[in-house]
């Protein structure tokens, strides 16, 4: 009897982030998709602060296979967000380096690439990446906003609410219209905001919100030492706010 040795599997090399390649050439459509992407990623990390683990970023390249590099078939989502993992940078989003697809990928529409993003995107993300909840919103036409929740394998529509907000069930987070000013543009754009419908602020809106506390708290610390009997100029050196202030308050 002929004994045969098999021949080992052959396992192939899984490229690490840096050895990837970190550009596709394709530049954001406009100015605005470029800032509703950013002011996600934004407020989407000044949420993270109080979370241990958890990344996000945008208009970065995903690797989910490596016949991505032979077909040179990229995919750059506008937005994703992913949670448990640790927080730090990085060149690409590597899902067999990582351990994990995108919990919740947006997609911001235009004229070139909605089909895609309503047809063979969706299809990615359902049936290649497996991200469980997928986002597309179009920053010049603000009434296509949609979100779909992977069930079965397969997308089925959220509902929005009564204010048109999609409730994120992954994130634990709603994504909400807001009409204002976002780096100089002035238009209605979609944030996120917690359950209790309070708006995720950005870094400068929450450094603002900060020192309106502190303002308060030094203003009713004013008026305690008023009330025990000290002068407003006692006060105001004390304090740093000005005697106007305080006769103001004191006549209050």
């Amino acid at each position: 009897m002929t004994s045969t040795i098999s021949s080992p599997i052959s396992i192939p090399y899984l490229p690490t982030q840096n050895e990837l390649p970190t550009e596709d050439n394709i530049p954001m459509e406009t100015q605005r998709h470029k800032t509703q992407m950013e002011l996600l990623i934004e407020t989407f990390y000044v949420w993270l602060e109080d979370q241990d683990r958890g990344y996000a970023s945008g208009n970065m390249l995903i690797y989910f296979s490596l016949d991505q590099l032979k077909n040179r078939d990229f995919r750059r989502p506008d937005f994703f967000a992913v949670l448990d993992v640790p927080k730090g940078e990085r060149k690409s989003w590597v899902v067999w380096e990582e351990g994990k697809a995108p919990d919740v990928v947006i997609e911001l529409l235009s004229e070139s690439t909605s089909e895609a993003d309503k047809t063979e995107k969706k299809n990615i993300y359902q049936n290649q990446l497996w991200v469980p909840e997928y986002y597309w919103f179009d920053p010049f036409n603000i009434e296509d906003f949609a979100g779909f929740s992977l069930q079965n394998g397969l997308y089925q529509p959220i509902i929005p609410n009564e204010n048109k907000s999609f409730i994120s069930q992954r994130l634990g987070l709603a994504l909400v219209y807001w009409q204002g000013v976002y780096s100089t543009i002035n238009t209605t754009w979609i944030r996120w905001a917690t359950l209790e419908r309070e708006i995720v602020p950005t870094y400068a809106e929450k450094a603002q919100q900060e020192a309106q506390c502190a303002i308060a708290q030094l203003k009713q610390a004013a008026k305690k030492l008023l009330q025990q009997g000290m002068t407003i100029t006692q006060v105001a050196q004390i304090t740093g706010l000005s005697e106007t202030e305080l006769q103001a308050m004191e006549n209050s």
